[in-house]
């Protein structure tokens, strides 16, 4: 039977509920993949529960937050009381790092609440040192698992890329996604206007991004190393709503 997904947003409490462990099910006589609900109920992530998941129950998390957002059925929330709950401390489960393109909000694309991830945005998802001690402190320090790229369809970072564009600072946030723009293999139209070849680029930007982190992150790489985190990414697709998830 396969793992479920561990975050389970309650309908009319608009609480969380978290599943307990496949064993634990078993032994509760749950059987046939029906959701196994603990009775006890809390208003923000805590760190036992965060704690008992594996990085890849939050990747599978994230992955049934963006099923249920493409299907128009995200649970209900109560944002106060979330936001009251984490006040206090906070035990976000992965770091998140993304563009800043108003039509990608992680939150929300993948029905997660207040105090479930950090999120790192900068247009482009590119890492430097700054976002890179942002994730250090996420993973080594706060104990999230997860260290999730995501990019976009029709980036406007890729497409400035793409176009060597110009302008004040954007012009060397610019330059750290050049790489990709060669990097990408493909054997059509390499312009800004051929969205084909802009969304193949974004692709290879987050590979690259993901190198770039394990590179200029021993902290991060170490972490991975030992399996005590994941790093992933994906592309988030603005025309579908879908969130691909790489590897």
């Amino acid at each position: 039977m396969s793992e479920p997904s561990p975050i389970i947003r309650g309908g009319g409490t608009d609480r969380r509920s978290f599943l307990t462990n496949a064993g634990v099910a078993t032994a509760a006589g749950i059987v046939g993949g029906a959701l196994f609900r603990a009775s006890a109920r809390a208003d923000s992530l805590t760190k036992e529960q965060r704690d008992k998941m594996t990085p890849d129950q939050i990747i599978q998390t994230m992955k049934d937050g963006n099923d249920r957002f493409r299907k128009g059925e995200r649970k209900d929330r109560n944002y106060l009381a979330e936001q009251k709950a984490s006040a206090k401390g906070q035990y976000p489960a992965a770091v998140l790092l993304s563009c800043i393109d108003s039509r990608a909000p992680a939150e929300v694309i993948m029905d997660l609440g207040i105090g479930d991830v950090f999120n790192c945005r900068v247009a482009g998802n590119i890492a430097n040192s700054d976002i890179l001690g942002s994730m250090e402190f996420a993973c080594k320090v706060a104990g999230a698992k997860v260290v999730l790229v995501m990019g976009h369809t029709a980036c406007g970072a890729i497409k400035g890329a793409v176009a060597d564009a110009q302008l004040g600072n954007l012009t060397g946030l610019l330059a750290k996604i050049k790489p990709a723009v060669k990097a990408t293999t493909y054997s059509g139209e390499r312009t800004a206007n051929n969205y084909a070849f802009v969304d193949a680029v974004a692709h290879k930007n987050v590979e690259m991004t993901l190198a770039e982190i394990r590179k200029n992150s021993p902290v991060l790489a170490e972490l991975e190393s030992k399996k005590t985190i994941k790093m992933v990414g994906a592309v988030y697709n603005l025309e579908t709503g879908a969130v691909e998830f790489m590897g």
